[in-house]
Parts: C-alpha cells; sequence; structure tokens
C-alpha cells in the first residue's frame, strides 16, 4: 500500500495550493509486526519534511510584506535575500528571508525581530536544557538523536552551550507573584559539595534551599558560592513566588553554619533561625549506635552500658521536648559511669567502642553548646504540623546536585557551568520552565512596525 501525504494550504488569498510532502509505502498484510504502521525512520523523515515546507511557506508569506521605514516612515522595497540556517526540533531548515531598503531615506531594515546570533529555535533550546538537567550532555544529545529529526546540535557541547544559556536567562527572571498571599512562609537552606576543576580548588560549595507554605506552596532554589548568581537574590525571588507580603510571618531553619545565616539576614529573613532537627538527630543516632556496642564482658560494664543506653535516650527526649537546658545532666552521668570502660581494647581495624563513644559525647556536648541559642521545642512544633528542620533540604540537595553532579557521575565541574545548571535544575523541579518559555529570548515580541502586505 502507497499513501501520499500532501499539505494544503487554506488562506484568504490562496485556496487549495497543495505539495506532496512524502510518499510512504508499507506492507499491506500484518505478517511481520515489525511492518506495522509507521517506523521511527520515516516518522522523522514525515515531520522533517512537514517543518521544511511550513516555514517556506512562512518565509514566502514574510517576502510579500513591506515594513515601515524606523527613520523615515516611507515604505520599503526589497533589497535581497539572505539565508540562514536554524536548528528546529524537526530537522534542520534554511530560511530564505529578504532584507528591506528605504527608496526615500536609503535606510536598511530587517523586518524580523529574531535575536541576533539566533542559530536554534527556542523550543529546541528548552528540550535541550530540560534533558541536560535530567541526564548528561551525551546522553541529552543522544536522546534528541534517535526520537526527533534533529540533524543540528547533536553534539554534546552543543547541548551544554544551549542548557548554560538558558541558566543565564533564568539568573534574571522575575518572579511572577500568586493570586493568594502567604501568611506563613518557611525557609530552609542547606549546603553540600561537589568536584571542581578550578585550580587550586578541590571542592565547590553549593547552597541549596526550599521556601514553602502551609497551603502546599514550595519553591527550590540553589546557586554556587562564589558565582554570578546571587543567593540572597534567589531567596527573595523564590518567597515572592509562594506569596510573601510584609505581613507574611517568616520561619527559617538551617544547620548552624554562621554563613547560612548571614546569608538569610542579607535576605531580609530577621527572625533568627532555628536550629533544624535533623542534624541533632543524625548526631544522636550515632550516640545510640555506639552505646549499643559497648562491651559487656563484666557486671560493671553491664550495669554502665544500660545507663548510657536509658541516658542517650533521655538527651533525645529532653532535646525534642524543648528542655535542651537539662542536656548537661545525661551527659555528666554518662561521663560519671565512662571509667568502667577504661582500659578497653580495640581491635586491628577499629578503635575501642567506649573511645568513640567519648569521642562522640564530646562532639555533640559542643555542638549543643554553640547552637543553644537557637534550640526550640521541636515537639510542640511537630503536634502543631509546622517544619522542625531541613530534612526536606536534605532531598532537595539530592535530587537538584547529588544525582546530577556528585553520585555515579565522574566528572569535575567549573564553578560557572554547575550554577547556572543548577539554575535550570531548579527551573524544572519547581515548574517555571514550560513550553512558554521560549518567548524569554526575545527582548520585545514585535520590536519592528507593522508590516503592510504589497499589493498583488
Amino acid at each position: 500500500m502507497v499513501w501520499i501525504l500532501r499539505l494544503v494550504k487554506i488562506g484568504a488569498e490562496v485556496e487549495g495550493h497543495a505539495v506532496d510532502v512524502m510518499e510512504i509505502n508499507r506492507p499491506d498484510d500484518l505478517g511481520d509486526i515489525a511492518d506495522l504502521g509507521l517506523t521511527l525512520a520515516e516518522t522523522k523523515r514525515l515531520l522533517a519534511g512537514l517543518q521544511r515546507e511550513i516555514i517556506a511557506a512562512q518565509a514566502s508569506e514574510h517576502a510579500a510584506r513591506r515594513p515601515t521605514c524606523s527613520r523615515c516612515g516611507d515604505a520599503c522595497g526589497v533589497k535581497d535575500y539572505r539565508e540562514h540556517v536554524v536548528a528546529t526540533l524537526f530537522g534542520q531548515v534554511t530560511v530564505r528571508l529578504p532584507r528591506f531598503r528605504c527608496a526615500a531615506c536609503g535606510g536598511i531594515e530587517a523586518g524580523v525581530g529574531w535575536p541576533p546570533y539566533c542559530r536554534a529555535t527556542p523550543e529546541l533550546v528548552r528540550l535541550q536544557a530540560h534533558l541536560s538537567a535530567l541526564t548528561t550532555y551525551r546522553t541529552a544529545a543522544g536522546l534528541l538523536e534517535q526520537l526527533f529529526p534533529v540533524n543540528a546540535a547533536k553534539h554534546h557541547e552543543t547541548v551544554r552551550r544551549h542548557a548554560l544559556k538558558v541558566g543565564e536567562v533564568l539568573q534574571d527572571c522575575a518572579a511572577t507573584t500568586p493570586e493568594t498571599m502567604a501568611s506563613a512562609v518557611v525557609v530552609t537552606l542547606d549546603s553540600t559539595f561537589i568536584r571542581s576543576c578550578e585550580n587550586g580548588e578541590r571542592q565547590l560549595e553549593v547552597r541549596v534551599g526550599n521556601v514553602e507554605t502551609k497551603s502546599g506552596g514550595r519553591q527550590v532554589f540553589g546557586s554556587v558560592a562564589k558565582a554570578e548568581t546571587d543567593i540572597k537574590v534567589l531567596i527573595n525571588r523564590n518567597l515572592d513566588a509562594v506569596g510573601r507580603t510584609e505581613h507574611t510571618a517568616l520561619t527559617a531553619f538551617t544547620d548552624g553554619c554562621p554563613g547560612l545565616r548571614r546569608i538569610l539576614a542579607d535576605a531580609g529573613v530577621t527572625t533568627a533561625p532555628f536550629l533544624d532537627w535533623f542534624h541533632i538527630g543524625m548526631r544522636l543516632q550515632h550516640l545510640k549506635q555506639v552505646a549499643r556496642g559497648l562491651s559487656c564482658d563484666d557486671p560493671s560494664r553491664v550495669a554502665a552500658k544500660a545507663v548510657i543506653i536509658a541516658e542517650v535516650e533521655r538527651l533525645h527526649w529532653r532535646l525534642w521536648n524543648g528542655k535542651a537546658a537539662n542536656a548537661r545532666i545525661s551527659i555528666d552521668r554518662i561521663h560519671a559511669v565512662m571509667h568502667h570502660f577504661k582500659g578497653e581494647p580495640g581491635t586491628r581495624k577499629s578503635i575501642a567502642p567506649s573511645r568513640k563513644l567519648w569521642t562522640a559525647l564530646h562532639a555533640l556536648d559542643g555542638y549543643l553548646t554553640g547552637q543553644s541559642d537557637w534550640l526550640v521545642n521541636y515537639a510542640e512544633r511537630h503536634r502543631a504540623g509546622l517544619r522542625v528542620g531541613t530534612a526536606i533540604t536534605e532531598g532537595t540537595a539530592n535530587f537538584l546536585v547529588n544525582r546530577r553532579m556528585n553520585k555515579c557521575q565522574q566528572m569535575r565541574w567549573s564553578r560557572r557551568g554547575a550554577d547556572l545548571l543548577l539554575q535550570v535544575r531548579c527551573a524544572v523541579d519547581n515548574g517555571t520552565l514550560d513550553p512558554g518559555f521560549g518567548q524569554r529570548f526575545q527582548p520585545a515580541n514585535d520590536p519592528y512596525p507593522t508590516m503592510a502586505i504589497a499589493a498583488a
């Protein structure tokens, strides 16, 4: 069986203008399931042919229009034609565009409002950026080559440049204000690290965070330290995106790092950030595991171990219920029975459990002493349905940074490349990298005067 795909143009001036795009020849039986319907190669050729014919018709229609001279206001005539090679999602096309000259003053008009050095459509650039945010640049280029008739911009370096271009645009995007304002907003901020290819640096610090409301509104943000993206601007932009007003109550959580607290203060979060429960809980969990591993080779150590385990649980309860001032009681009680484990031998591959316990307890004591001003009653907040820590930010850091830039990725990053790709990943997670994003590549949708259609 043979089909001929015919494209028919329907308009006010020309009726029934048709062009044969492609001839499709398929077997007339179902003896082989591989012959069922169109193949991927045929579909690619079909889309590429449709794209060429539609663009050729658009260019022909555009050539019949005459712009008004921006200098003197007279009508312009066609000066010459220039060919522009443009990569689209359905194949690379050559567009024959006219240039216009004013007969009165000799001024030149381009007649199109495309951005300078435009070599790809915004839709293709957006899709390349979206795939690059989820997979490696090579994988993104391979997916485009397999699924679409993209015979241009196949190379992974081209995909990388387009993704970073989108990241640059996202740096300057203004936040969209929601219809409903938020009465309370929670801001969580944390940091992680990725491998660096910069001279003299082994790692780059990446700061990530969340902004969320009671109604479920949530935005993620992130930037690489010392990069062009200002983390304070990102915080304010995302606060505006979830509906912050001057009457909105802001609550912040950090892991206790003074630098993160300073960033929040500079961004306008005037309330002191709380110490999140996640990092306290991790230290307490380590303390519990070490306490359970203490030796029980004599009755005195058995009794001491029971006291230590009970006091660690009590320490956990006190910190969770906002009684951190009494945490010293449990720590002193543990210190009082630690002498029973004096001389406990270690193994060839690990130190003695009692020494691990002593180190972990000393680290927790110092951590609580330095962060005592930012501890709260976590149990009360939890019962009220309020956030108690940055656990959600840990998951955000895992998705935004670690999955793409650390885990199973044997690569090193430049500061600019990591920062711009992170902006794209945040936009993908926030849902702001939508199909309408391409309009942002053009400063104005119609920067040229209205063009009159030339008389036939």
